[in-house]
C-alpha cells in the first residue's frame, strides 16, 4: 500500500502532502483547542481539494478495483503478461519509493521521544499477528498451502491504508505514518525470519531468499526515497505535489492485480479462507487496541496501533508468495485479505469517528 495521508489536519507548521512532517498528535477536523478552550474551525467536505477527496474515498476505489479484477481479470493482464510479476513488483517498489520521499531523518529522530508507543506498535505487528496467524491456521486445520500463505500474510508489515484509517478514525496520524514506515523497513528481517520459523512447521521456507526479495521490494526503494529527500530536497519538492495521485493509482493496481491473477483459485478456495482471514484481522484490530490500553496509552495512540496491527501489507504478502512458492493457493490468503481488511478497517474507522475521545477535551464528532 502507498502512503495515503491527505493533508486534512492543519497544524501550525507546514506539512508535506503525503506525510505529517512532525510527530505531534494531529488534531481531528472537529477538535477543541485546549489552550484557548474554544472549538477550532471545522474542515468541511466541500472545502477539501480533489486530491483530498480522492484519498478519503480510497476504500471505495479498493472495492471497485477488486470487483473489476474478480469479474473481469483480463483487464489487468498487462500487469502479469507472460506469467511474470516484474510489473507488479515495480509498482510495489514505486509505492515504497513514495514513502521514502516523504520521510526525513527528523521523522525517525522524533521516534526516540515516543519509544513506548513505537515498541507497542512493533510488538503488536510482529508479535501478536504472527502468533495469531499460526494459532488460527492450526485451530482451523487449514491445508498446508493455505496455511503457509496465511502465516506469510500474518508476518507482513503494516499497510499504508492504516494511515487513512487513522485519519478518518481520529487516531494519531503522525504516529501511524512513522510506525508503518518502521515496520516496513523492518520487514526485510522480520517477515522472512518469522515466516521461516512459523510456516517452516508446514513446508521448508528459505528465510534468506525471502529476505533478499523483501529487501529489493521494500527496503531499497524506501531508503532511496529517504536519501533523495535529504540530498535533493528541491527535486523532491517538485515531485511531491503529484505523488498522492500517483500513489493512489499505483495502490489500486497493487490491490487489484493479486485478485485478478488468482481469480480461478480464489473462486475455488476463497470461501474456505474467508473465515480465517476475517478472524486474523478482527483479532489484529482488537488486540492492537487492547495492548496499548493495557500499557496505559491514551485513546488516539490506541486507535492508531489498532489500525496498524489489523491492516497488513497484503500486496507484499502476495508478491512474496508468487515468487517463492509454486502452489498458487499460497497466494489466496493475501489476495482475499486485501478486500477483507479494508472492509473491516473502514467500518472500524467510521465507528471510531463518531465515538468521543474521553481522555481529551470534548469535541464534536463526524464530518461537518
Amino acid at each position: 500500500m502507498p502512503t495515503l495521508v491527505p493533508p486534512l489536519c492543519r497544524p501550525s507548521a507546514p506539512v508535506a502532502p503525503l506525510f505529517q512532517r512532525r510527530l505531534a498528535p494531529c488534531r481531528p477536523p472537529h477538535s477543541v483547542d485546549s489552550a484557548a478552550g474554544a472549538p477550532s474551525q471545522p474542515i468541511r467536505w466541500r472545502d477539501l481539494s480533489l486530491s483530498d477527496k480522492l484519498m478519503l474515498l480510497f476504500p471505495l476505489w479498493t472495492f471497485a478495483g477488486a470487483w473489476v479484477a474478480y469479474r473481469h481479470p483480463w483487464t489487468l493482464g498487462f500487469m502479469t503478461r507472460g506469467g511474470g510479476t516484474a510489473r507488479f513488483n515495480a509498482s510495489i517498489g514505486l509505492l515504497m519509493l513514495s514513502m521514502g520521499l516523504s520521510l526525513s531523518k527528523e521523522d525517525f529522530a522524533q521516534c526516540a521521544r515516543r519509544p513506548g508507543l513505537i515498541l507497542a506498535g512493533f510488538a503488536a505487528q510482529y508479535g501478536i499477528m504472527p502468533l495469531l496467524g499460526l494459532a488460527i491456521a492450526k485451530a482451523l486445520h487449514l491445508p498446508t498451502s493455505l496455511a503457509v500463505g496465511f502465516i506469510l500474510l500474518s508476518c507482513c508489515p503494516g499497510g499504508q491504508v492504516a494511515n487513512v484509517a487513522a485519519l478518518v478514525g481520529h487516531g494519531d496520524v503522525a504516529l501511524s505514518v512513522v510506525q508503518v514506515a518502521l515496520s516496513t523497513l523492518s520487514a526485510s528481517i522480520m517477515t522472512p525470519l518469522l515466516t521461516s520459523w512459523l510456516a517452516g512447521q508446514f513446508v521448508p521456507v528459505s528465510a534468506r531468499a525471502l529476505a533478499v526479495s523483501t529487501a529489493k521490494l521494500v527496503l531499497a526503494p524506501t531508503v532511496l526515497g529517504v536519501g533523495l529527500n535529504e540530498l535533493c530536497p528541491a527535486l523532491v519538492a517538485r515531485l511531491r505535489p503529484a505523488m498522492p495521485l500517483v500513489a493512489l493509482s499505483l495502490s489500486i493496481l497493487a490491490i487489484s492485480t493479486p485478485v485478478a491473477q488468482v481469480q480461478p483459485v480464489l473462486a475455488a478456495h476463497g470461501a474456505s479462507v474467508l473465515l480465517p482471514v476475517a478472524l486474523l484481522h478482527f483479532g489484529g484490530y482488537a488486540l492492537g487496541y487492547l495492548l496499548p490500553k493495557l500499557l496505559g496509552a491514551r485513546e488516539r495512540p490506541a486507535r492508531t496501533i489498532s489500525f496498524q496491527t489489523g491492516m497488513q501489507s497484503a500486496a507484499l504478502g502476495y508478491g512474496l508468495s508468487v515468487r517463492h512458492f509454486s502452489d498458487p493457493r499460497v497466494a489466496v490468503p493475501s489476495a482475499l485479505a486485501i478486500v477483507v481488511m479494508v472492509a473491516i478497517g473502514t467500518a472500524l474507522a467510521a465507528v471510531f469517528r463518531f465515538l468521543p475521545i474521553r481522555d481529551e477535551p470534548r469535541a464534536k464528532r463526524g464530518f461537518s
